[in-house]
């Protein structure tokens, strides 16, 4: 058996850059971005549409090393896009802003996948969450995938914060989810048996051109090709820091755990893809107020059900961890509705898709500036 894994943390933000005046979104100003990287170095990336900024931490030991990362790169991002008469905000789609009127970042990466996808990668104006958790192994890191996919669509449910799009109420909680299906390589992966298989699928689509490297695979949680990471990504980025760190500190529980089940030769049942998927569509659709459904069972079971089952799974981990109050955040997020619930609350109480940006802008430098 190889060595335990480190189990550290990165975490991944996609912010909007927003004009507080029209509530647009506003492509960054390039002056702006060069002093974000003067100031930030790696730790700020462009994105495929010019009116999104990456912020990404370095390698964190601990849940509360990643939320003080997390805090300070969000003051930075914020406190800069303030100096251009700008704001930033925290919310899986835009309500407002049409995604023909944001122009695409001049890259030559950007410009194949735009060659290649068309119209499909234009309107794929959207921000989310990425988690990364250390499996240095690389056949651990396809195990405990395997197993860790079941999960998926719970933690997803915790994040929903994309309701509206170029203007409308969509009637799902993530509609994020929706837009990013239409990408090839999307989604929940399929199981494999080893990491040479896993490879070989890779080589195999290199070789036949489909991609060029395995960052093109955009699965909701991947082996990083780069990093030797589980990267987990299915998530809309949230409204708040506490919300971004309970579901890391969720993401490195789960993986936790199922590694100690994996070191003592205890399976977790694997479930089709096709199954899985039932649960991811509940999730974007409903968030925590709909069912999933429990395959072992085969029924419908209420969310927060689920979510208790879930944290009971985690509970002999999180203290080994240091992350108990992050992951049981879930149940505040649960009492408190999701970031779509309460984009949803402010729309109904004002039918204003302005005062929900204004409410996506308070939300995202709550607790940090």
């Amino acid at each position: 058996m190889p060595p335990q894994p480190t189990f550290t943390l990165g975490i991944e933000e996609e912010f909007q850059v927003v004009d507080p005046e029209t509530r647009e979104l506003r492509s960054h100003i390039s002056e702006m971005f060069a002093e974000g990287e003067k100031r930030l170095k790696d730790e700020i990336k462009r994105e495929m549409h010019e009116a999104v900024i990456e912020v990404g931490t370095p390698i964190c030991t601990d849940v509360e090393h990643a939320r003080r990362e997390v805090t300070r790169l969000r003051r930075e991002i914020i406190n800069l896009v303030r100096e251009s008469g700008l704001r930033i905000a925290a919310s899986g789609t835009h309500p407002i802003s049409h995604w023909a009127s944001v122009p695409i970042t001049s890259n030559e990466r950007y410009d194949q996948i735009v060659y290649d996808l068309q119209m499909v990668a234009r309107a794929n104006l959207i921000f989310g969450l990425h988690v990364h958790v250390a499996i240095e192994d690389p056949e651990t890191r396809i195990h405990v995938m395997n197993a860790a996919r079941y999960f998926l669509p719970h933690v997803f449910a915790l994040s929903v914060n994309s309701p509206f799009w170029c203007g409308q109420n969509t009637g799902w909680k993530s509609y994020r989810a929706k837009v990013f299906e239409r990408f090839p390589r999307t989604g929940l992966p399929d199981s494999f048996r080893s990491a040479s298989e896993f490879e070989e699928y890779v080589q195999l689509l290199i070789k036949t051109k489909c991609i060029d490297n395995a960052k093109k695979i955009w699965w909701d949680v991947r082996p990083h090709p780069f990093f030797p990471t589980l990267e987990y990504r299915i998530c809309d980025v949230p409204l708040r820091v506490d919300e971004t760190i309970c579901i890391a500190a969720l993401f490195q529980a789960i993986t936790y755990k199922l590694w100690t089940l994996y070191r003592k030769n205890m399976g977790w049942r694997l479930y089709r893809r096709m199954l899985l998927n039932e649960n991811k569509a509940r999730a974007a659709r409903f968030g925590i107020q709909g069912k999933l459904i429990d395959f072992g069972r085969m029924e419908e079971v209420p969310y927060t059900e689920l979510l208790e089952e879930l944290l009971a799974f985690v509970d002999d981990v999180v203290d080994e961890l240091g992350s108990r109050e992050a992951v049981y955040y879930a149940r505040t997020i649960v009492s408190g509705g999701t970031g779509a619930d309460r984009q949803l609350k402010v729309y109904e109480e004002t039918n204003d898709l302005k005062k929900v940006v204004d409410y996506i802008i308070s939300e995202t430098e709550h607790g940090v500036v």
